[in-house]
């Protein structure tokens, strides 16, 4: 049975959980925001998700920079800077004692809208931000096993349509894809961008490894990943080649091993594409590789910013 790659299993604590929502800490079943809020009315805003670890939100600069940048492209004045929104993630995390295992979203919308009509100047109040934090962690079988996806036909689309480098509330384009591969029974959809060439995944990043070297796309139609980045980093620095650059499906078939990228779940093997077998079917050792040195980018920005915080 077709899963995504951010499936989990269920923690009883959620149930308890305490949600951020402009300054108030308040029980799951009591955070709600208004119905002519922005997010919900037309899905204008911002997110982004983080790991905490150790008691640390994982790579926190790094997506509070992406964060930024989308609020700032679409004119949207978050109304905390990052020292307040790193304060108010902490305060979260410290109001459920949330330490490892852990997945947070923060999420910026345009704020209450006068009337349900698209145009900023309707909005009636400053910025809606919400911070949600669970006990959740990928399944590790999982990991373990390998995605399976499938090729759709729903592309990435040109900046001048929807900058696809924004991480937008607006995803019907990456939902219906997923919607797609769900029901041509994979776990994530591989999409193209407009001139045919493989872009990114539906909710994560594409890679190949072929002779030894490391494909992604050019980056172009895709997110900023946060993962993605540290992922080429961490092939800098250990010498393997890593190239950003245009390839094909037909690469993707005749591909050694190929994985995904994302927050969530870090690296995950890929099994199978659109019916192809790729390598011999289970994670290679490239993943393995990779798994191992992006586990220490994690661990040095964790022990970094709790030196930082002990200064």
């Amino acid at each position: 049975m077709a899963q995504s790659v951010h499936e989990f299993h269920d923690d009883p604590r959620n149930a308890d959980i305490r949600i951020w929502i402009n300054g108030r800490l308040l029980p799951r079943a009591e955070a709600t925001v208004s119905v002519f809020d922005s997010g919900f009315v037309l899905g204008d805003g911002v997110w982004e998700g983080l790991r905490v670890v150790g008691g640390q939100p994982v790579f926190l600069d790094e997506h509070l920079d992406r964060l930024f940048e989308g609020a700032r492209a679409i004119a949207l004045d978050i109304g905390l800077d990052r020292r307040g929104l790193e304060a108010a993630i902490r305060e979260t995390l410290a109001a459920n004692d949330m330490h490892d295992g852990v997945h947070l979203r923060l999420m910026v919308t345009r704020g209450p809208k006068r009337t349900p009509y698209q145009d900023p100047r309707a909005s009636a109040g400053p910025a809606t931000i919400v911070i949600i934090p669970e006990h959740k962690q990928a399944k590790p079988e999982l990991v373990a096993r390998g995605l399976k996806l499938f090729t759709v036909h729903v592309r990435r689309g040109y900046p001048d349509v929807q900058d696809p480098r924004w991480n937008s509330h607006s995803k019907l384009n990456c939902i219906t894809a997923c919607i797609q591969a769900t029901q041509a029974g994979a776990d994530e959809a591989l999409m193209l961008d407009p001139h045919g060439f493989v872009a990114t995944c539906n909710s994560t990043h594409f890679f190949i490894v072929r002779r030894g070297e490391v494909w992604t796309s050019t980056g172009d139609y895709c997110l900023h990943g946060v993962t993605r980045a540290n992922v080429l980093r961490a092939c800098a620095e250990e010498d393997i080649t890593a190239r950003e650059k245009n390839f094909t499906l037909t690469d993707v078939y005749s591909a050694e091993e190929a994985f995904c990228t994302g927050t969530f779940a870090g690296l995950v093997a890929v099994r199978e594409v659109d019916g192809r077998v790729i390598g011999d079917g289970k994670p290679g050792p490239m993943v393995a590789r990779l798994q191992a040195l992006y586990r220490g980018l994690v661990e040095r920005d964790v022990a970094v910013r709790a030196g930082e915080r002990l200064a």
